[in-house]
C-alpha cells in the first residue's frame, strides 16, 4: 500500500444546528430517494437499536427515537450493541451492527437485522444470525456499499490476535448477508496517531466520488486521542488488491481544544437536501477530561458539517471549522 499526502485546498463554511442528536455515537445517516433521513446510532446504555427520522438534517434534532430491536437477555446479541448501520438493499431494510455475549460481554461479532417494510421505523425486524468472517475473532463497525454491479463490505476486526488491535477488512459480498472472500486488509495501525492507548482502525465510511472510492476511518482510543483516517483508490482499480489501495500518513480530523471539539470520529456520509453537497456525520464530546473508562462516558454527541472537495478531488475536511 502506498502512503500519501491528498492535496489540500479551500473549502466553504456551512453551519448545522449541531449536537443533531446528544449520546449518539458511531452516528450513521440514511437518506432515501425520496427525501427522509433515518439516523441509528450507539444508545449510551449499550443495550438496544433506535432509529429517528426527518426530512432534514436538522430536524433529525427535535425527531423522536423509535426502538426496533433489544438486546438478548442471554447468550449473543446480549451485550455491547454497538455502531449499528441501515441500508436498503434490494426492497428490504438491512441492519449491521456489532454485539458480545451476555456472558461474554468482549466476544464481539457482526451480527444482520432485516425489514422488508418500506419505513424501517414499522414493520418486523428479522434477525439474521452472525455475517460470518472467515476468522472467527473480534469483528465489528461493518459498512456495505456497492461498486461497478458488485457488492462489498468493510469491517474492522482483530486479524492477528493479541494486542495488535483492529484492522480494517474488506470483501465482496454474495448477498447482504454472506461474504465470498477474498477478505482483503486494507490498513492496520501504523502510525502513532492510531496507537494512543490502543492499536485501533475502525469505524469505515465509503464515499465515491471525483473518480475515487474514498475510505474514512477512525482510531485509537475512543477519548480525545479519537480521530479519523483515509483510505482511497482510483474507480477502475481492482477493490481487492491492497497494492492499489493509498493511506494519508497523518489525520484527517482530529481533536481541537480550541473549539471544543474532542475524539471526533466513527463518521458516516450522506447528501444536503438539495443533494449538491456532501455532509459528513460524527460523533465528538465538547470536553476533554472523562472520568472513569472512555466507553462509560455517555455524551458522545452526533454532529453534522458540509465537506467540501479540493481541485483535485479530495475531501476537504477543514480542521478548524467550527461545526
Amino acid at each position: 500500500m502506498a502512503v500519501l499526502n491528498p492535496l489540500q485546498g479551500n473549502s466553504q463554511t456551512v453551519a448545522f444546528n449541531n449536537p443533531i442528536a446528544e449520546q449518539r455515537a458511531d452516528p450513521w445517516v440514511y437518506k432515501t430517494v425520496t427525501g427522509e433521513y433515518y439516523l441509528i446510532a450507539t444508545v449510551p446504555e449499550y443495550d438496544r437499536i433506535v432509529i429517528r427520522k426527518a426530512n432534514t438534517i436538522n430536524g433529525l434534532k427535535e425527531a423522536k427515537d423509535k426502538e426496533v430491536w433489544h438486546k438478548h437477555e442471554k447468550g449473543v446479541m446480549g451485550s455491547h450493541i454497538w455502531a449499528p448501520e441501515l441500508h436498503w438493499i434490494n426492497g428490504k431494510w438491512y441492519i449491521y451492527f456489532a454485539a458480545g455475549e451476555s456472558e461474554n460481554i468482549w466476544n464481539i461479532r457482526i451480527w444482520v437485522l432485516s425489514n422488508p417494510s418500506a419505513n424501517p421505523m414499522e414493520g418486523k425486524w428479522t434477525e439474521e444470525g452472525q455475517l460470518k468472517t472467515q476468522k472467527e475473532s473480534f469483528s465489528l463497525d461493518a459498512t456495505t456499499f456497492e461498486h461497478n454491479g458488485k457488492r462489498y463490505m468493510i469491517w474492522a476486526q482483530n486479524v492477528r490476535g493479541g494486542n495488535h488491535g483492529t484492522a480494517l477488512v474488506l470483501s465482496e459480498m454474495k448477498n447482504p448477508t454472506t461474504l465470498t472472500g477474498p477478505e482483503v486488509i486494507l490498513t492496520e495501525p501504523e502510525f502513532s496517531w492510531e496507537r494512543e492507548k490502543y492499536n485501533v482502525n475502525e469505524g469505515p465510511a465509503v464515499i465515491k466520488k471525483n473518480g475515487k472510492i474514498f475510505v474514512t476511518y477512525s482510531a485509537s482510543a475512543t477519548n480525545h486521542n479519537y480521530c479519523m483516517g483515509m483510505l482511497w483508490i482510483n474507480e477502475n482499480s481492482d477493490l481487492l488488491d491492497n497494492a492499489n489501495w493509498q493511506k494519508a500518513p497523518g489525520p484527517v480530523f482530529y481533536t481541537n481544544e480550541e473549539l471544543k471539539r474532542y475524539g471526533p470520529g466513527h463518521n458516516s456520509f450522506t447528501t444536503s437536501e438539495d443533494e449538491k453537497s456532501t455532509i459528513m456525520i460524527y460523533h465528538a464530546r465538547d470536553y476533554k477530561e472523562i472520568q472513569g473508562h472512555e466507553l462509560s462516558d455517555k455524551n458522545r454527541a452526533t454532529r453534522a458539517r458540509v465537506i467540501e472537495f479540493t481541485k483535485s478531488g479530495f475531501p476537504d475536511f477543514m480542521q478548524n471549522k467550527k461545526d
